[in-house]
């Protein structure tokens, strides 16, 4: 057998040093990480690419163009994430949370340095996991049921309390209301309709995408704009990718741990990287004795998030080969695209073609290095982008979500729902709610009670008997016991948050007793399966706004009205957006994006009008040319309705 192994090894290694193996790696690398930039695409969108054009390849060579790709889109999202506020992908949401604070505050190279060197350990990581996993991993995983994934989960829910500060309770309220925003669309018990009103595009729920875009991407605009000024503060970027590398290098033990999280997380089915990044976000946050710069800037709040979000890969690669069961999305298009080359996922993958297996292990760690060592490369030129006025780069951010929120379901839906979000966002970041206590709840609804019901059926309450699942109860109660021990520490801390209260903060509450009233009323003709999570849900929801509302009027000491200031910069974002939205829904995405990006330098920014002319056109380029090679179907405008207008403008 070790005779069988170091053949194997040997000639995987001999396939991977070949320069066409190489060349045909580097070019999904370089394609990986120009998909990881552009907002809303993913790893998803980059595999449906290239699979039309690998069919009739060489496996090996399609192995390379293919785990090239996938391995550095979790490196690049971080770009848009640090410097623009705009998650790149659903897994880099946590990453927005203080990597985009630093970069406003001119420490953009250093972010980005030490991100880029976390994911890349990280990504190496998941390929040692995945090495490991043919040996020794596979008797772990078959231990994994039903109910260790729902405790897994109910862990990640218990992170809230880190991720609300000293607002705890505004948080488990926020949760609440996500997860009740997460049941909308189908039962996952039943199969039947539930809380969609009538309306198909609410069918299959509220998209992820759009709601990670309101809630963080937006609220940051509104600030930029409102202070018109550049990203960052600080107008010289200084030597920050080797304060970045150096920060990788004290935090090595983080990385490492976060990145052994990430690997063995993604190795089970279901849980997606937005809940392995919250999962590592709250873990360091937990663990750090100094506590008081997370959410405002704090290095470790990037590594911790970027470091898992590369090793999850090689994690998820685990069932995708050893059992053909797709660890993620993109596992399910990697795995169709092995098939479709004549791999067939599964025991005799790492029997029969043990080389192959080593091929793919060591491709996915040498996508990682390249790609990370590209990034880095690069990171102090592009963070440059942070010290242009933002104003002139506004247009093209707003143009770049909505086209990014877009492709969700490429319905108009799309945007009206990114805008009503973004006012939810604008909101909870006033009020200094937690944003990802609400994310977090709409991400976990569906996983969660659909495990609840698995679990029930399959162990009854006899799992609390299972080994696994006892050991992950005391990791919850230590959890639970943490969170509470820092909300003392934060509320003894605070310095008078609470004590205003105004109509702002009447309309909130009233917001989430109204949600919880309305799921209520509206899940009554479910069958009881349909409607016990939402009831349940709906009335701990009641609960925690209630005692919210107590804590809080204990402690008021003045009363505001409406603010006229904070209501102008309100509108300062929701107008532009408002009427980028109105510009897509008449014109179609390409030729709306033109007009709008023209006008609003011309007008808003005083640009010349040639110039603010030949930036909309290149902003309308972007969705014309990732249409025709993705052959991407963007919303309808009306003036499809009247025009003959060709398919690239929307036709």
């Amino acid at each position: 057998m070790i005779e069988t192994g170091l053949e194997a090894m040997l000639a995987a290694l001999q396939e991977l040093l070949t320069l066409q193996h190489m060349s045909f790696l580097a070019a999904g690398v370089l394609l990986g990480l120009l998909i990881g930039v552009i907002p809303g695409l993913g790893g998803l969108a980059g595999l449906s690419l290239v699979l039309p054009f690998i069919y009739g390849m060489e496996p090996t060579l399609a192995l390379a163009l293919m785990i090239g790709m996938i391995a550095p889109t979790t490196t690049s999202d971080t770009f848009p994430a640090v410097l623009l506020g705009i998650p790149g992908t659903a897994g880099s949401q946590a990453t927005v949370v203080d990597g985009f604070p630093l970069s406003k505050k001119g420490e953009a190279a250093r972010v980005l340095s030490a991100s880029f060197v976390a994911s890349m350990v990280g990504g190496i990581v998941g390929a040692l996991t995945l090495t490991a996993a043919i040996v020794l991993a596979m008797p772990l995983i078959r231990m994994i049921g039903f109910a260790e994934q729902m405790l897994l989960i109910i862990l990640a829910l218990g992170m809230i309390g880190v991720l609300s500060g000293g607002n705890l309770l505004a948080g488990l309220a926020a949760c609440c209301a996500g997860l009740l925003l997460g049941t909308v669309g189908t039962a996952p018990a039943t199969g039947g309709a539930r809380l969609h009103l009538g309306n198909a595009y609410l069918s299959d729920g509220f998209p992820l995408i759009v709601i990670g875009l309101g809630l963080f991407a937006l609220p940051e605009i509104h600030d930029l704009l409102r202070k018109r000024a550049a990203i960052s503060e600080r107008p010289v970027l200084g030597a920050g990718r080797l304060r970045g590398l150096a920060d990788a290098l004290r935090y090595r033990w983080l990385i490492l741990r976060c990145s052994l999280i990430g690997s063995l997380l993604g190795a089970l089915p279901g849980l997606g990287g937005s809940v392995i990044d919250w999962i590592t976000y709250g873990h360091v946050v937990q663990s750090s004795r100094d506590r008081s710069q997370f959410g405002k800037g704090d290095i470790r709040g990037v590594i911790a998030p970027e470091s898992a979000n590369n090793a999850k890969e090689g994690g998820a690669l685990v069932p995708t080969l050893l059992f053909g069961i797709p660890g993620s999305g993109t596992m399910a298009i990697l795995l169709g695209g092995l098939i479709l080359i004549g791999i067939e996922p599964g025991a005799g993958l790492v029997t029969h073609d043990l080389d192959i297996t080593y091929l793919i292990i060591w491709s996915l760690a040498l996508a990682n290095v390249i790609g990370a060592l590209i990034c880095i490369l690069a990171s102090t030129y592009i963070a440059r982008l942070t010290t242009v006025p933002f104003i002139l780069i506004a247009p093209v951010i707003l143009a770049l979500i909505v086209f990014a929120a877009g492709q969700a379901s490429r319905s108009i839906g799309d945007l009206a729902v990114l805008f009503a979000f973004g006012i939810i966002g604008l909101f909870f970041k006033q009020q200094n709610w937690s944003r990802p206590a609400l994310l977090i709840g709409f991400v976990l609804s569906t996983q969660l009670e659909t495990t609840v019901y698995q679990t029930i059926q399959i162990y009854g309450f006899g799992f609390f008997e299972r080994t696994q699942s006892q050991v992950l109860i005391a990791l919850i109660v230590l959890s639970l016991v943490s969170s509470v021990v820092a909300m003392r520490r934060i509320r003894k801390e605070a310095t008078g948050d609470e004590a205003r209260a105004g109509l702002s903060w009447v309309a909130g509450v009233a917001g989430l007793l109204a949600l919880a009233v309305f799921v209520l009323i509206n899940v009554q003709n479910q069958r009881f399966l349909g409607k016990v999570f939402p009831v349940a849900v709906a009335w701990a929801l009641v609960g925690f706004v209630a005692l919210h509302i107590l804590d809080r009027l204990r402690k008021v000491r003045t009363w505001h009205g409406l603010d006229l200031a904070d209501l102008g910069a309100w509108l300062r974002v929701m107008v532009p957006l408002l009427s980028l939205i109105a510009s897509v829904y008449v014109l179609g995405v390409a030729l709306g994006l033109l007009a709008f990006t023209a006008v609003f330098l011309w007008r808003v920014a005083r640009v010349n009008p040639l110039i603010a002319a030949l930036a909309g056109a290149g902003t309308a380029a972007l969705p014309m040319v990732l249409g025709y090679l993705l052959s991407l179907r963007f919303p309808q405008g009306l003036a499809n309705q009247y025009f003959a207008l060709p398919a690239m403008l929307g036709g």
